[in-house]
């Protein structure tokens, strides 16, 4: 017969412990699964109170490994005015169905909370990792008040019932797959998304600004933000009037974003306010500014003060104080969006097309001509050089046009110690100096390439031309008074006026045939003048024709200053 076996008591013993431990994980089990709806209503009852709105959560499980550990998908928050019947579910299909997108939507997350609560005491939570977070922040109107209770929707909770829901406190919140969008209430205009490729929430806890830092895709220009601050607190009846600080830094912006302009910018600065209306300073840096339909860059170093509206992009510039190449200028006005017509304001001529309108005040203190020029030239090489000084309205509407099509240009300049880059040109200039001072004879000498020239006048830029109605052109010897026009493609000259010079006809000719001329100078002897002749300037800024020819100046007829000249035989 065989003898019991003395260790049998263990196994009934570890088999009972077994058998325990088996009824005791139904029983967390069983308890987990009434818990986790209890969790979920307390979660979105907290989210309900906190931002006057509708709650959706899908999904919810929770785990009781290494603390309580819960994870979520499908949470949505809908703005207090299009909020969809029914407490946390997903919008009906019956007429209470919202007409926008939620306010906040995430497609899963998870986090750990400690198992003891203290009554009165928040719920402390140290990490919350959170996939594809999206934020669709709609204009303030459609978020101005909180949606009425219909006789479909689950009743609220009193509004003393919150009071006793646990507030919850949360060291940081990662989040990855995020994107922010910028609706806006201008017909036809589409919204601003910002791909958010890392953000970090941190020290969240109610009614307290959230501090962020955040790597985010800009979207116009295209480029890279690196920023950090603080948020909040949070106005849930108007989002973009929540209060937002801190400082970024704007990496490998791509300015071709923008029809008509290139170049690689750079920008640091610090902003505050509201997402509605946030004051920015900062400065940029493009060393390779350029027009596309040119491509003669130049360095464009600007400091800036601008107010921003963040829901949509729209800038006021007050001031723009900017460095192009060597010339200095500020700035002022506004660069808005505009939608696929013309609006009331710019009258039925304006160009259709979306994107910005950009108008803005110019004033250039200290400049160089040729920085300017050389921006609109293939060859990068201008047409003449000297000291510039500009006060101009500048306006360039939306459109399919290249940007120098479509900017519009208005002011009065003076330009001083101007010489021509053409030695064609600015050979004619000297000899036409010292003719008028009564020396012919150095008129050949090379002391004539070194006359420099004061230009000074009113102007007009559109669809690429450039419209002089009053140019006062100066040498020592000579006035010549202009009207006509440039064209900035190809360089076409069309210019017509007098000239009048110190010297009679017969002083300026010179020599022997001078002498022969001196009866002649009585009949062109006009308003203080030695001689006053009509002139002409046309052909291109490469090949300028001039109808002036002193070898044949008794066969033109005199003007008068301002009317235009007719061309000699």
């Amino acid at each position: 017969m065989q003898r019991p076996n003395k260790h049998a008591w263990l196994k009934w013993v570890a088999g009972g412990i077994a058998l325990v431990l088996v009824i005791v994980a139904t029983l967390v089990a069983v308890a987990l699964r009434r818990v986790e709806p209890i969790l979920r209503t307390l979660i979105v009852e907290r989210l309900e109170a906190h931002f006057h709105s509708r709650v959706g959560l899908a999904g919810f499980h929770v785990s009781l490994l290494h603390g309580l550990s819960a994870e979520g998908d499908g949470l949505r928050i809908w703005p207090p005015s299009s909020a969809p019947a029914g407490t946390g579910g997903p919008p009906s299909s019956g007429p209470a169905a919202p007409l926008s997108a939620p306010l906040i939507q995430i497609d899963d997350f998870r986090f750990r909370a400690p198992l003891h609560y203290k009554s009165g005491q928040p719920i402390r939570i140290s990490a919350v990792r959170i996939n594809g977070l999206t934020i669709d922040i709609s204009p303030g109107t459609h978020l101005a008040h909180a949606p009425e209770p219909t006789s479909e929707s689950t009743p609220q909770p009193p509004a003393s019932s919150t009071d006793i829901l646990p507030q919850f406190e949360i060291d940081s919140i990662d989040c990855a797959n995020a994107r922010l969008i910028l609706e806006t209430a201008k017909p036809g205009k589409l919204p601003l998304e910002f791909a958010i490729k890392t953000v970090k929430l941190t020290h969240i806890t109610p009614d307290t600004p959230v501090k962020f830092e955040a790597v985010l895709i800009n979207p116009r220009p295209k480029g890279t933000v690196t920023t950090k601050g603080s948020v909040g607190p949070w106005v849930v009846n108007d989002p973009g009037l929540s209060p937002i600080a801190g400082d970024y830094r704007f990496d490998h912006a791509d300015l071709s974003t923008f029809r008509g302009i290139a170049g690689i910018l750079s920008s640091t600065g610090h902003y505050q306010g509201a997402l509605r209306d946030l004051t920015v300073d900062g400065q940029t840096n493009t060393p390779d500014f350029r027009l596309t339909n040119f491509e003669s860059p130049l360095p464009l170093r600007t400091r800036f003060h601008a107010h921003v509206d963040g829901t949509n992009g729209d800038t006021w510039l007050d001031p723009v104080d900017a460095t192009l190449g060597r010339s200095h200028l500020t700035t002022a006005g506004q660069i808005v969006g505009v939608a696929d017509h013309p609006g009331p304001q710019y009258g039925s001529a304006r160009p259709r097309g979306r994107g910005h309108d950009i108008a803005l005040t110019i004033n250039v203190d200290r400049g160089r001509i040729e920085d300017f020029l050389r921006l609109a030239t293939r060859s990068g090489d201008p047409l003449l050089t000297g000291d510039l000084q500009m006060k101009a309205k500048l306006d360039i509407p939306p459109g399919a046009a290249p940007v120098h099509l479509r900017m519009r240009l208005k002011g009065n300049f003076l330009l001083d110690g101007a010489q021509f880059a053409s030695a064609k040109i600015q050979d004619r200039i000297g000899e036409l100096s010292l003719r008028g001072q009564g020396k012919p004879k150095q008129a050949k000498s090379t002391q004539a390439s070194d006359v420099r020239s004061t230009m000074q006048g009113d102007f007009t830029m559109a669809a690429g031309v450039i419209t002089l109605p009053n140019l006062v052109y100066t040498v020592p010897g000579a006035e010549i008074d202009l009207k006509g026009a440039y064209a900035i493609e190809g360089g076409a000259l069309n210019f017509a006026g007098t000239a009048k010079m110190q010297a009679t006809v017969s002083q300026m000719v010179g020599g022997f045939v001078g002498a022969l001329l001196k009866p002649a100078d009585r009949f062109f002897k006009a308003n203080g003048a030695g001689t006053e002749v009509p002139i002409r300037i046309t052909g291109s800024r490469q090949d300028p024709q001039f109808a002036v020819d002193f070898k044949r100046i008794k066969h033109t007829t005199p003007q008068t200053p301002g009317q235009p000249a007719s061309p000699g035989p």
